[in-house]
């Protein structure tokens, strides 16, 4: 039994011009899914972070998400009554946090990135490479995942903190951004 955990840097320099530009409709990943292997599919999996239907109703991951405008309760009320919910949100009062079980291995798959406003936090990892430049500027969900979230807007970006903590082949990830003093 392997474990491991610790902090992840939150990067702020990423300006891949194009980044998320394929968006991901509701047809094409049903038909990636139903092609896809075991990481593809677990990744994507209900309940996971990275699921397009983790709100409800089919959402492009690579489109920003005001996810702290939701009530974790409401919007996930469906997936905890089947005890498919692996994600959790919540804040303070000095703090806006994210819990999530990852369905991928090893601290190095895992980036999170803020953007140059501070406006959207993006969490993203690659599982196959690419031979053609930047994975995420052309059919990204067949190289890795993303999940982008429009940050509310007394969050402090810059000072936020990210852990992920591995044990065998299991991944949970925290993020704690801090509220801007008032």
């Amino acid at each position: 039994m392997a474990s491991s955990s610790g902090s992840l840097n939150i990067h702020t320099d990423d300006k891949t011009p194009g980044k998320w530009s394929v968006p991901l409709g509701e047809e094409v990943f049903r038909r990636f899914l139903s092609g896809g292997g075991g990481s593809e599919k677990a990744v994507f999996s209900e309940g996971s972070i990275f699921s397009p239907f983790l709100f409800g109703k089919y959402f492009d991951p690579s489109d920003a998400f005001p996810l702290w405008e939701f009530d974790v309760d409401v919007l996930l009320a469906r997936l905890r009554s089947l005890g498919q919910s692996r994600v959790d949100w919540s804040q303070t009062d000095r703090a806006y946090v994210l819990k999530s079980d990852l369905p991928v291995v090893g601290k190095n798959n895992v980036q999170v990135y803020v953007d140059v406003n501070g406006k959207v936090m993006e969490i993203s990892g690659q599982w196959k490479t690419t031979a053609n430049g930047d994975w995420r500027s052309g059919r990204w969900w067949e190289y890795g995942y993303v999940r982008r979230l429009e940050l509310p807007c007394d969050a402090d970006p810059k000072n936020s903190e990210a852990f992920i903590s591995i044990k065998d082949d299991y991944s949970f990830l925290e993020i704690k951004i801090p509220k801007i003093d008032s």
